[in-house]
């Protein structure tokens, strides 16, 4: 499994359409039927303020780069940049330890 940590502050635009943006994405990924199972996506804010974080988790790298051929990934990739001013920080993470069942 391949994690990522997504993260930016919020700087141009209407939250209430960019949270729309975000669920759309969500549901592309939901219902392509070769990503379906193999992409895990969170989007979370902190909670009164403008930071985003967004957690992703891939099968593998083939499931990376079968997301990555898709438009709707470049699409959102780059309303992400806009939304952030540019400012968009991904991290690959690295899995120490997890509880036997994630929520």
């Amino acid at each position: 499994m391949k994690y990522f940590l997504i993260t930016y502050r919020f700087k141009h635009g209407s939250e209430e359409d960019w949270h729309r943006e975000i669920a759309r994405f969500i549901s592309a990924l939901d219902n392509d039927p070769a990503l379906r199972g193999r992409i895990s996506y969170r989007c979370m804010k902190a909670s009164g303020g403008p930071d985003y974080y967004h957690l992703a988790a891939a099968a593998d790298e083939d499931a990376v780069r079968d997301l990555q051929s898709r438009e709707f990934f470049s699409r959102y990739t780059g309303q992400t940049e806009l939304a952030a001013g540019g400012e968009v920080v991904v991290s690959p993470l690295e899995l120490i330890a997890q509880t036997a069942a994630a929520p």
